[in-house]
């Protein structure tokens, strides 16, 4: 038979009597010290296909119970010890070692798990038990994420460095990303509970102060800027450190403190609101009124109703000016004026949109059809 006709088997290990009734526990005593060899970073002389060989042996010889408790018990101890140098690390450096504590764990937990992949393909699934890397993860997240000191830690120093990084201070974005993507890795959850609810509250407080500040020394224009700024910041914090799905939850959090809330307080605004804007053409301004109130609820239609009264005050004021007795062309000339400005403010600033081009047509037909209607009756 030619080789490339030969089928090719890999054979499971044979299986042995074992006469020895210490075998289980001088077998686990090899892997207990494999395990803590793995967590200190002396694994250099470990031959791993002969770790394998024992944990599959153990469970070959029906020692699964023995292999699986020993390992949890193992890996809860080193995880204290883990937990203990998190907690003794000085204020400031309380997520430094923690992400240098969890890089060297999650490295042990892959090479334990490749050891410990028979188990995890036969014993575990038989007796519904968690696989060997969700398992060290569940550990992680129960002895060192939730221990008391460092659960509160964590927390309020991740809340201190994202409220650095808005006042304008440099900070660690790296270390940010990395926690959030073990709380992440730990699942989302935790994610949610240890980071994300904490953070949304304290962004709500954040900009509702930020809005009354900027509402009582700003005009409309530069509010409005700000707001986008911020909008724009929080996406980026979102794309550079942060769960995805977190950039509705801010971003929601933003629009309701910045625009929602002061909606009418802007349109309105002494001297800069939405009818100063307007007179003015000040289409960068109107644009950024209408992308940002357009994100929120009855946002447009605010504009757009007070757009539309403005319109029908302008043209009565044209159609009540006595000039236009003596001067009907010129009436005539400053109505034509008047909606093509309002035209090229929908073009330029609103996007074109339907609902503000339909608005705005109905108001001048309206005065266009009573002043024709009074033309013939004269």
């Amino acid at each position: 038979m030619s080789n490339q006709n030969r089928k090719f088997q890999i054979e499971a290990f044979k299986y042995r009597d074992i006469k020895d009734q210490n075998y289980a526990d001088k077998t686990w005593n090899i892997l207990e010290r494999a395990i803590h060899d793995i967590f200190i970073h002396n694994n250099s002389h470990l031959d791993f296909e002969d770790l394998y060989r024992h944990a599959y042996n153990m469970i070959l010889h029906k020692f699964g119970e023995k292999l699986y408790s020993g390992l949890v018990a193992t890996m809860t101890s080193h995880l204290n010890e883990i937990a203990r140098s998190v907690e003794a690390a000085y204020e400031g450096l309380v997520l430094e070692e923690l992400n240098r504590k969890w890089n060297d764990y999650n490295k042990a937990l892959h090479m334990i798990r490749d050891m410990l992949m028979y188990m995890d393909r036969t014993y575990v699934p038989s007796t519904q038990k968690t696989p060997v890397y969700e398992l060290g993860l569940n550990l992680w997240r129960e002895n060192v994420i939730y221990s008391n000191q460092i659960r509160t830690r964590l927390s309020s120093t991740l809340l201190e460095l994202v409220y650095s990084e808005r006042v304008g201070e440099d900070v660690n974005v790296e270390l940010i990303r990395n926690i959030t993507k073990m709380l992440m890795d730990l699942g989302p959850s935790v994610y949610e509970q240890e980071f994300e609810t904490p953070f949304l509250q304290g962004s709500a407080e954040f900009y509702k102060a930020e809005s009354l500040k900027f509402i009582e020394c700003c005009e409309c224009g530069d509010y409005l800027k700000e707001t986008e700024r911020r909008l724009n910041e929080e996406i980026e914090r979102v794309r550079h450190y942060l769960d995805p799905k977190t950039e509705k939850k801010i971003t929601d959090v933003v629009e309701k403190e910045m625009i929602e809330n002061h909606m009418i307080t802007l349109i309105h605004m002494e001297n800069s609101g939405l009818v100063n804007m307007l007179c003015d053409d000040k289409y960068e301004d109107l644009g950024r009124m209408y992308n940002l109130f357009g994100r929120v609820n009855d946002g447009l239609s605010k504009i757009c109703e007070v757009m539309t009264s403005h319109i029908r005050e302008t043209v009565k004021q044209l159609n009540t000016d006595p000039e236009r007795l003596k001067d009907y062309a010129k009436f005539e000339h400053g109505f034509l004026d008047a909606k093509n400005k309002y035209d090229k403010i929908i073009k330029l600033a609103f996007s074109n949109d339907e609902f503000f081009q339909n608005a705005c047509n109905s108001s001048f037909e309206f005065f266009g059809t009573e002043e024709e209607g009074k033309s013939q009756i004269d």
